[in-house]
């Protein structure tokens, strides 16, 4: 087996996750670039300064490491071993209609995020958006009021690093609240624990739901099915929102020289489902194995509550985990406050919304141990429950798969080899 100790191994042995806190611990010597058909990855700068080691220690390409109070009563001893900590499980939507139904899924967490900004006065909100010039790709963004928060709803299935910018909540004047991937919700846990000020200015830390990250190639590759032959043709890309669970669009231009009267503007639309079954074949080889798809190292964690049928035309509705007592009191505060509106508050919400994520479980323990066996590198994973899942949740048939479909991407993406690029 592979033992990875350095940022650079993380990179080179395809565990980066992309979430970019290498870059905001150690600024003097790392920096992040979007490689196309990886993903957001970090680089040595020039005559870079030798590494700390406080990048490594955060990286949750490396390890995640469960620390929560087991013992606590309040938790939800049932889900514990499957979901991580969970305090609640609720269903509903931001209160503010339009909220509702730019996001994704029912707006939850940036009604959570506008009610920390103006009745908690928090100063500002990290989080990702699209980027302006290239709408195929995202930036991070600091956002101060509603209008921003707006700006920035539905969710973008194309890589994004918002720990890069961990600075302006440490340089906050103030509580912030931060928005990411589950990945970035444990990276920024365990940045915390390394700076006394991101612990006080970090307010609230908010992850969604994620089944992986799809790199810049698969949208780019996605557009040019649609239509947009060239990266400079695209002027918007929207993965989901504006209803639920929302389309993918592209506007982008014809070409002059096809049209005679001149360059064309042109809208292409597919369903969340059609978009989807393409770009998960392009996910970064981490989120293979990846145990937390539910933001278990974050205050709150939103989701879709996918355990009933979607009727045509209904607006958005958002699954609510309260995973720490400090995203309980805030998730407390906006319900009172009118920020969110509940619907239903039950524990079994959280797994009949998400049946398959057991089997995933159980097929990690395969997928880790026959890693180990064949020398490839692996990230240390401490305080999750796998091997139950396997014996429990697959028959003869996925354990099998489970095991020989490593095997099998273990020689095809030359796992075992340190890589300047991933392979597919």
């Amino acid at each position: 087996m592979q033992i990875i100790k350095t940022i650079e191994e993380v990179r080179n042995f395809q565990l980066c996750t992309g979430c970019g806190v290498c870059a905001a611990l150690e600024r003097e010597r790392y920096a992040m670039e979007d490689v196309p058909e990886e993903g957001i990855r970090p680089r040595v700068k020039e005559g870079a300064p030798a590494a700390s080691g406080a990048a490594f220690h955060a990286c949750p390409g490396a390890r995640l490491e469960h620390d929560f109070d087991k013992d606590d009563r309040a938790l939800n001893a049932e889900l514990g071993s499957a979901w991580g900590p969970v305090y609640e499980v609720l269903e509903g939507h931001a209160s503010d209609g339009e909220i509702r139904f730019a996001g994704s899924s029912g707006g939850a967490a940036s009604a959570l995020a506008l009610y920390c900004l103006e009745q908690r006065q928090m100063r500002g909100v990290l989080h990702t958006s699209v980027d302006p010039e290239q709408p195929y790709r995202n930036r991070t963004v600091f956002s101060r009021d509603r209008a921003a928060l707006l700006a920035a709803t539905g969710s973008r299935y194309a890589p994004s690093s918002p720990c890069t910018e961990l600075q302006q909540i440490i340089d906050a004047k103030g509580e912030c609240v931060f928005i990411g991937k589950p990945c970035d919700a444990a990276a920024v846990n365990a940045a915390r624990k390394q700076s006394p000020q991101l612990d006080e200015n970090l307010g609230l830390s908010i992850a969604f739901f994620c089944a992986g990250v799809p790199s810049t190639s698969a949208s780019l590759q996605l557009a040019a099915m649609q239509g947009a032959d060239s990266p400079e043709s695209i002027r918007a890309l929207r993965y989901r929102g504006n209803g639920w669970p929302g389309v993918w669009s592209l506007d982008y231009m014809v070409p002059a020289d096809e049209i005679a009267t001149g360059g064309e503007p042109r809208r292409r639309t597919l369903s969340y489902a059609e978009s989807w079954s393409f770009l998960q074949r392009h996910r970064q080889w981490r989120c293979y194995i990846c145990p937390d798809h539910t933001g278990e190292f974050a205050d709150i964690a939103v989701g879709d509550p996918w355990y009933r049928e979607i009727i045509p035309g209904e607006p958005g509705s958002s699954l609510i985990v309260a995973r720490t007592p400090r995203g309980q009191q805030i998730l407390d505060g906006a319900i009172a406050a009118g920020y969110l509106t509940v619907t239903k508050r039950e524990a079994s919400l959280l797994p009949r919304s998400q049946p398959n994520l057991l089997a995933a479980r159980g097929s990690l323990w395969a997928r880790l141990h026959t890693l180990r066996l064949f020398g490839a590198a692996v990230p240390r994973f401490s305080g999750f429950t796998l091997f139950p899942f396997w014996w429990r949740e697959l028959n003869f048939v996925d354990k099998a798969r489970s095991i020989f479909g490593t095997v099998k991407r273990i020689y095809r993406k030359r796992l075992r080899h340190p890589v300047t690029g991933a392979s597919r």
